[in-house]
């Protein structure tokens, strides 16, 4: 074969121009015939005919599309057989397949000789089959190895146990060949490729940026672009355009039905460009904009409860305070203080790192809501950190003459009646809790303030529910969002953009230099005996277990079994353990002693992440700490380093995969929590940073936060900018708008009173 003509030694398109899957069908992979193979040929033809099944239907109106609701069967080439393997990836209609984008593109328009391939990098390549064969070395396997050549080189695909490859690819045919390149032997290898038979003349599949989408068994990537561009064809111009003409020609954007168009099938590198910005912009303008209602409703809600001045109790919880705020802090309280000094309710969120101390401003905010006649709230997402927060508010508010009250699902019935009667009366103050706070049968006197932690695990209907504890008489609390997990400016903007923003970017004076060392396990009797050292030396450890899976119990078990085995290694020592199956009597009894020094060692499951504040403890071990994840590792690295000694932290891991050692790498390279949760963003992607997402908000199909974060900022100015001249886009010209901002939000901006 020739080196140039009719050859397409191809290349992917940079990483800027990868999609995103469908959400509702995000986390799956590739399309894998049975064994695990890709780009399978099934459902196309050796002709090259579009595969349907001979019943494709009838379209609603012959030579005019129907809506973008119209089933997915009617599309030339589908028909009721095809249309139940799309509908196994949430397609469903012809909306559904316009919205089914890519996951990335592959620029098959220049031509790659495989002589200039590289090993240990990923390529996609161009070749005659030259030659298929099979072999069994041994019972349980098989080896099907694929040989391509173009004239300048062969290269080899080799697939295990996939005995239908050879059935696949034959001899003569022209594939292509996507994978990491490897030598071996001397030759070039691709273990288990995705493949493609291409036919001679194909205006789809070569010769241009071609897409690659998520598929399914019985859609090969062939089949789904001949649909996808046939609906794109027909029924793109139906795509709603949400954005108004001034800004779409001031920002140079364009419009919907050429973006929907080019996203799928772009004619170059610079077109798809285009497409992403103009998508990404959509969705992040409709999600500031939604965003901006929530805020603009919140400010115009009237009356909110207005707080008075500091009082005498303020003034003597900072008296009797051991240390001085950080300005950090007093910048913050004083932001928190006129919120609430205001006739408007507060809607203000707290981040800091690890140690910056929220608590003590959070403290200050509850006993402003107290010194003026009224009560506060506090809920946390789990019961250990329920309980942590009542320990500490505990300590922290009663010698003042403040009531505080625990409300968990796990508590005793009387214990909890004395709980629900005191606050109803007024005779609790302070309520710390789980979701039990907004169950019903709740109620408080006179709730003027609502505060939530770790606010990106709650959704945004459970903080109005707090908030409508408090409503009675027409009064809207104040709300206090706080986060434990730094959370970068860019997710900030996405996630908590109805919110105004505080960061405490202050540590404490005084707290010490923290060293983080990764030790793999066969190092584990060094780790320990420096616990030794450090514990001869007056100072105390934490030892977390490894994170077994998600059970309070088998953890429990985890960690006693733990305990007893250090209890047997380091005899001279007292060890405790704490794990999420004690009772909260238990739990602060263990705390108290560890506090106290009693107990040098604490054994501990992740209960510790947040909260405890043990100034003497010096050095923490975390086992199998690569099943942690990043954020979670800088919460339990921040359990030392408090006081006025060195402190470290030793991780114990031997990590498999690549993510893994990434993760150790990050945790010795930088103690910036800030830093870390960009890292950790960059490690998991936007859609899994928070693990299940319930802060309510739609998702990205095309944007994504970190990349885009030019446009989001760009989107978002915009958004405000509209909403300022317009506060309920009620204007005529703006109807369009208001929908789409409905539509997107999916009726959850209705939740909390717009829409």
């Amino acid at each position: 074969m020739s080196n140039s003509a009719g050859m397409e030694g191809t290349r992917k398109v940079s990483s800027s121009h990868l999609t995103r899957p469908l959400a509702r069908g995000a986390g799956a992979g590739p399309s894998r015939a049975p064994g695990g193979a890709s780009g399978v040929r099934a459902g196309s033809t050796r002709s090259g005919r579009q595969p349907g099944d001979g019943k494709t239907g009838s379209r609603p109106a012959a030579g005019s599309p129907g809506g973008l609701d119209t089933p997915a069967q009617y599309v030339k080439g589908v028909g009721p057989r095809r249309a139940a393997d799309l509908a196994r990836l949430g397609v469903t209609t012809v909306g559904d397949l316009l919205r089914h984008l890519p996951r990335r593109h592959e620029d098959r328009s220049r031509l790659k000789p495989i002589a200039m391939v590289l090993p240990d990098t990923v390529e996609t390549v161009k070749g005659r089959v030259l030659a298929v064969t099979e072999s069994r070395p041994r019972r349980g396997l098989t080896i099907t190895k694929v040989s391509i050549g173009d004239g300048t080189a062969t290269l080899q695909g080799v697939w295990f146990n996939q005995p239908f490859i050879k059935k696949n690819l034959r001899a003569g045919e022209t594939v292509v060949f996507s994978g990491r390149v490897e030598r071996h032997f001397g030759h070039l290898q691709m273990n288990g490729p995705e493949y493609e038979v291409l036919d001679g003349a194909d205006p789809l599949n070569a010769g241009r940026i071609v897409p690659v989408y998520r598929a399914t068994e019985g859609l090969s990537q062939r089949y789904l672009r001949a649909v996808i561009k046939g609906a794109a064809d027909a029924y793109a111009g139906l795509m709603p355009e949400a954005l108004p003409a001034e800004l779409r020609q001031r920002l140079g954007l364009l419009p919907a039905p050429a973006a929907w168009r080019a996203i799928h099938f772009p004619a170059d590198e610079a077109e798809l460009d285009a497409a992403r910005r103009r998508l990404a912009f959509e969705e992040l303008f409709l999600l500031q904009l939604g965003l901006g209602l929530v805020k603009q409703h919140v400010r115009r809600r009237e009356p909110g409860f207005r707080h008075g001045p500091d009082g005498d109790l303020v003034r003597r919880f900072l008296a009797a305070l051991p240390f001085r705020l950080t300005a950090a802090q007093e910048r913050v309280v004083r932001e928190i203080k006129a919120d609430m000094e205001s006739p408007h309710p507060m809607n203000r969120l707290v981040q800091g790192d690890v140690g910056s101390g929220k608590t003590v401003v959070a403290a200050l905010a509850l006993l402003k809501a107290v010194e003026s006649g009224a009560q506060g709230a506090m809920m946390a997402p789990t019961e250990i950190l329920a309980e942590q927060h009542y320990l500490r508010l505990r300590r922290l508010l009663e010698p003042l003459g403040v009531g505080v009250a625990l409300l968990t699902g796990g508590q005793g019935r009387e214990e909890r009646q004395a709980a629900l009667f005191g606050l109803s009366a007024g005779h609790l103050q302070v309520a710390i809790g789980t979701h039990a706070l907004i169950q019903e049968g709740v109620a408080f006197k006179r709730l003027s303030l609502v505060i939530t932690d770790e606010q990106h695990r709650f959704g945004v209907r459970q903080r109005a529910l707090l908030q409508e504890k408090g409503t009675a008489g027409g009064i809207h609390p104040d709300v206090l969002v706080m986060t434990a997990t730094p959370i970068p400016r860019t997710l900030a903007l996405t996630l908590f953009g109805d919110l105004d923003v505080s960061v405490i970017d202050e540590l404490p004076p005084g707290r010490r230099p923290l060293t983080t060392r990764w030790l793999s396990e066969k190092d584990r009797g060094k780790a320990y005996g420096f616990v030794r050292e450090q514990v001869r030396a007056g100072r105390q450890a934490y030892v977390i277990c490894p994170l077994v899976e998600e059970s309070d119990a088998i953890d429990a078990r985890a960690a006693i079994e733990w305990a007893a085995r250090l209890e047997k290694a380091l005899p001279e020592f007292r060890v405790g353990v704490l794990h999420g199956r004690l009772k909260a009597a238990e739990k602060e009894a263990v705390m108290d002693a560890f506090q106290r020094g009693e107990v040098q060692i604490l054994v501990a499951t992740t209960v510790v992440e947040v909260g405890v504040d043990v100034p003497n403890a010096t050095v923490i071990v975390i086992e199998g700490a690569d099943r942690f994840g990043l954020a979670q590792l800088h919460q339990l690295r921040g359990r030392v380093g408090r006081g006025e000694h060195p402190s470290y932290c030793l991780l114990i891991a031997d990590p498999s995969s690549e993510d893994g050692r990434s993760r150790m790498a990050v945790m010795t390279r930088t103690a910036d929590g800030f830093a870390i949760a960009e890292e950790d963003l960059q490690l998991r992607g936007p859609g899994e940073f928070f693990g299940t997402r319930q802060h309510g908000l739609p998702d990205l199909l095309v944007a994504n936060p970190v990349r885009d974060l030019p446009i989001l900022e760009e989107a978002r100015q915009e958004a405000f900018a509209l909403l300022e001249a317009d506060p309920s886009l009620a204007r005529p010209e703006h109807a369009v708008l208001r929908q789409a901002v409905r539509d997107r939000f999916r009726g959850r901006l209705a939740l909390i009173g717009v829409g």
